[in-house]
């Protein structure tokens, strides 16, 4: 999308922003060395539960920490790499993804040129009576799609366990064209989300905007929200949300 000098896309606002490319500025972020990092959420803004990354890796990138009390969760965007976690390598192609819980330590190195890293980061809730989930490697193209309340052109990736024990979802919801969620919705959960193909157009509160792929989206508790995917091709995106404890 062509724009005018000194114009943007972005858009932050009380309950709701889009966080657009041709804002994207890189960030220090410890740990990482020779990567280009763009926090696009974090509770800075004053709304946010959750911090939402994206790092680009090439062959020199290096990566090291540890989750500490919080727990993350890793999607490859585009190339591959490898990530060490509590000791253990794990290959990384386009769609794999990770989960990290507390006290997890992790290196990912040895990167392709492109490749890009998606993160989710918040503080681990823990559920009594439920042991801490473990560490999760898997694949999107291992997760089959499921129609969305019944809509063919209308399907959901659900890539963590739906179980009490796991405090965030994170999904992958793919639409074909001029398919939509099928009403406007508002509810507790909170969202980060990523474009990952496709454009469309995205309600979010009482505005609508145009959204592509690249484009960022948090969406507060209670913000109403629909989406309708346009163009000739399918649309899809990557989100987060909040789920399974007691309302704060």
């Amino acid at each position: 999308m062509n724009l005018k000098p000194g114009s943007t896309r972005t858009v932050v606002k009380r309950n709701y922003a889009l966080i657009t490319p041709d804002g994207f500025v890189p960030s220090v972020l410890p740990g990482w060395k020779n990567a280009v990092v763009i926090i696009n959420i974090a509770p800075v803004m004053n709304g946010p539960r959750f911090t939402q990354i994206q790092i680009a890796l090439d062959a020199n990138s290096t990566g090291t920490g540890g989750t500490g009390t919080l727990e993350h969760f890793y999607y490859v965007i585009a190339g591959d790499c490898t990530a060490q976690l509590n000791g253990r390598k794990h290959a990384l192609t386009a769609g794999s993804y990770l989960f990290l819980p507390p006290k997890t330590t992790f290196k990912f190195f040895g990167a392709t040129k492109g490749t890009k890293l998606l993160v989710f980061r918040k503080q681990f809730e823990p559920l009594a009576g439920e042991k801490i989930p473990g560490v999760i490697c898997g694949h999107a193209d291992a997760i089959k799609g499921q129609p969305f309340l019944g809509n063919e052109d209308a399907r959901l990736q659900v890539l963590l366990p739906d179980q009490p024990a796991f405090d965030l979802a994170v999904n992958i919801f793919t639409y074909q064209p001029n398919a939509t969620l099928p009403f406007v919705e508002t509810h507790i959960m909170e969202h980060g989300l990523l474009m990952l193909k496709g454009r469309g157009i995205y309600r979010l509160d009482a505005d609508k905007y145009p959204v592509t792929a690249g484009d960022v989206i948090w969406m507060a508790s209670y913000c109403p929200q629909w989406f309708i995917a346009k163009g000739k091709t399918p649309a899809s995106y990557i989100y987060y949300k909040d789920v399974n404890r007691e309302p704060k």
